[in-house]
């Protein structure tokens, strides 16, 4: 299969919470004392675990679910970014740089956090979403959605580092894989990179082991999402088709 044709670590705020019957009677199953019933008998759970404390708060990010459906009281929002450089992947940041929240700010009056992250000087694609079933399912590593980017170092990679990458690179925080390497041009610079592991900064992390410098890195490919007719800065809402591809349980 080809490839290519021809961590900055902000802390991000909290979401706002609110009391967990709250939540449920927002979602229209019943009133907040039916909803209070509901959460001492047990018949709720949030991220999967039973709970049946009153006053308990949730969050946006969480899964709330009764008699097995997850709960919602917002329409769910899915929107694809083409990331450019410059711009953190926060939704706020203490220090004043630009986010990616500005480049969506007039997409939708939902609030809406990026899934995964992509540092500063990285480009390309970024899903956003209020979907926390969703965004959960695509972060955990038994969903294996695969990653392609387009790297440019700052000179040629020589046979035996490609040959050591594709065995695997051994960095502070374990062994790093990737799925596929190829290299792109001629002058060995540009390289074709499928992974699908979410360590931070992992993909710059493996070429400076080997001293290379990351002069571009280009997230082209995001699951089975492209950035065909997404120029850089621009952003769409996924269909309903795309969401569906995602395979996430909660969405069938």
């Amino acid at each position: 299969m080809k490839l290519f044709s021809k961590k900055i670590v902000e802390q991000e705020p909290l979401p706002r919470s609110i009391r967990l019957n709250k939540f449920i009677s927002n979602a229209g199953v019943c009133a907040r004392r039916a909803a209070d019933m509901l959460i001492q008998e047990g018949h709720i759970t949030v991220n999967g675990q039973k709970v049946n404390t009153l006053g308990y708060k949730v969050t946006s990010q969480d899964v709330v679910k009764y008699r097995n459906k997850v709960l919602s009281t917002n329409k769910c929002i899915y929107i694809l970014l083409n990331k450019p450089k410059d711009y953190i992947t926060t939704t706020k940041d203490p220090k004043g740089r630009k986010t990616v929240l500005n480049l969506v700010k007039n997409a939708c009056q939902e609030r809406v956090y990026p899934v995964g992250r992509l540092d500063r000087n990285t480009t390309g694609l970024l899903l956003l979403t209020n979907d926390g079933a969703l965004a959960k399912h695509l972060a955990h590593p038994a969903s294996n959605i695969k990653k392609l980017y387009h790297v440019v170092l700052n000179k040629p990679i020589s046979k035996a580092d490609f040959e050591k990458i594709t065995a695997g690179i051994a960095l502070e925080d374990g062994i790093a894989h990737v799925d596929q390497l190829e290299i792109v041009e001629q002058d060995r610079r540009s390289i074709g990179l499928a992974i699908h592991m979410g360590r931070n900064r992992v993909i710059r992390r493996i070429f400076e082991q080997l001293r290379y410098e990351v002069v571009k890195l280009d997230r082209v490919m995001y699951a089975h999402l492209t950035k065909k007719d997404l120029p850089r800065g621009k952003w769409r809402m996924l269909t309903q088709q795309e969401v569906k591809h995602f395979n996430c349980p909660t969405n069938t």
